[in-house]
């Protein structure tokens, strides 16, 4: 995902090619219950807001959210959370160069 500047979500896919997830801005939510998740999410949530605005233009971070397989629950709760909030985006898809 990438979170930051709302008007500059969408403008950033440079941003990851630049810079990659630190382990700051990784979150795995493996073992989490669905409301735990949501909680978590929210903390880091505040975190990477803050570290995009501490960087430099265009003030978007990347970030990494890990859910695991299973039943799905914690992917479609991260779904929705990035659909809920503003300040988040997906990340562009980076296409593989292998063959």
């Amino acid at each position: 995902i990438h979170v930051g500047e709302v008007q500059n979500l969408y403008k950033s896919n440079k941003v990851s090619s630049k810079r990659y997830p630190s382990a700051l801005s990784t979150l795995d939510l493996h073992g989490y219950t669905r409301q735990d998740a949501l909680m978590k999410l929210d903390e880091s949530l505040k975190v990477w807001e803050e570290a995009a605005m501490q960087g430099s233009y265009p003030f978007v971070q990347p970030a990494m959210i890990i859910c695991g397989c299973g039943n799905q629950i914690l992917s479609e709760t991260v779904y929705e959370w990035i659909r809920s909030n503003d300040k988040v985006s997906n990340a562009p898809r980076v296409q593989s160069t292998r063959r």
